[in-house]
């Protein structure tokens, strides 16, 4: 089992290298006590549910770690990602179709009607989550070696299908409708 030591270590060692200032907590924020971790770029954290996974393996929490660390490097050196991945960063789509919209004065929510396979799926293909999911894959590979629990756990958090990017425009501009 990861400790905190090595948390902080990889956080630590990704940041140095990417030239990041964010923090790191354990303590998930409220709404997200039951997600594997979060980066929320308003409080410049990193949240990693490190109870939750207490008991996963070392694999599977490093997976989450890169996860968001990607994260806060598509929101902080936008530069460095593609067009979509930088617009697709100001949304978030929930399974059960509440949505969040980054705005200057924080995050704005809305609900949208859809099935909750619907908007899985969504969530899955979501341009910045495919990037930092991919990603945390092959960051630890790198750290904790190649394994078919690790295969199973991205191709978990990979969509079924491939979802069109034009799926993605059309769904930004109902959320930014509905948030105003």
């Amino acid at each position: 089992m990861m400790d905190t030591i090595a948390y902080e270590s990889l956080f630590q060692a990704y940041c140095d290298e990417n030239r990041l200032s964010i923090k790191l907590s354990f303590d998930m924020p409220e709404g997200y006590e039951t997600a594997n971790g979060t980066f929320d770029p308003v409080v410049n954290t990193l949240f990693i549910n490190r109870e939750m996974l207490r008991s996963r393996p070392d694999y599977e929490q490093g997976f989450y770690l890169f996860h968001e660390l990607r994260h806060a490097l598509q929101y902080l050196q936008p530069r460095q990602f593609n067009d979509l991945i930088c617009r697709s960063r100001f949304y978030v789509i929930m399974y059960d179709g509440t949505c969040c919209k980054l705005a200057d004065d924080g995050w704005k929510e809305c609900r949208l009607e859809g099935s909750e396979a619907y908007f899985s799926e969504l969530y899955l293909g979501q341009p910045y989550e495919r990037d930092a999911n991919d990603f945390a894959y092959q960051k630890t590979k790198e750290h904790f070696g190649d394994s078919e629990g690790l295969r199973r756990l991205h191709a978990f958090w990979t969509p079924k299908n491939e979802i069109p990017a034009q799926t993605y425009e059309d769904l930004y501009a109902m959320i930014d409708s509905a948030v105003g």
